[in-house]
């Protein structure tokens, strides 16, 4: 007869393992909830640094629009494929780099309630992944 095992195949409780679940769950939830993205990235901006040189967003699309030039010319063009490539590459980094993260106003009583809950969430899960020893 098999014996029955609890969570991540251990001795381990259950009940733990589905309440820290939901903690996480719920926490991790109200802080990504509890953020604002904002974008700072336009034509003039400076994507990112080469060498200490900036490069805008506007000298990124210029290789792109060669390479796109160089693709309706010729479609087999590794060239051409190459730079456009590397061009959306590029510009996608430079959005993701100039990305500025900012916490909404909000009160202690709900910061330590989303850290209470994340972290406790965390503690209980991990602990239900643990061997418990029966008495």
């Amino acid at each position: 007869m098999a014996r029955y095992r609890g969570a991540g195949g251990t001795d381990g409780g259950t009940g733990s393992f589905l309440l820290g679940f939901v903690m996480i769950c719920a926490g991790g939830y109200l802080l990504l909830n509890g953020i604002i993205v904002r974008p700072q990235f336009g034509l003039g901006m400076v994507a990112f640094r080469v060498g200490g040189v900036p490069v805008t967003s506007g000298m990124v699309l210029v290789p792109f629009m060669f390479g796109v030039g160089m693709i309706f010319y010729n479609a087999r063009n590794f060239l051409g494929w190459g730079l456009a490539a590397a061009s959306l590459i590029a510009l996608v980094f430079g959005v993701i780099a100039n990305i500025n993260l900012q916490m909404v106003r909000m009160s202690a009583f709900d910061l330590l309630v989303i850290l209470v809950l994340l972290v406790g969430g965390i503690g209980l899960f991990l602990r239900s992944l643990k061997e418990m020893k029966r008495q």
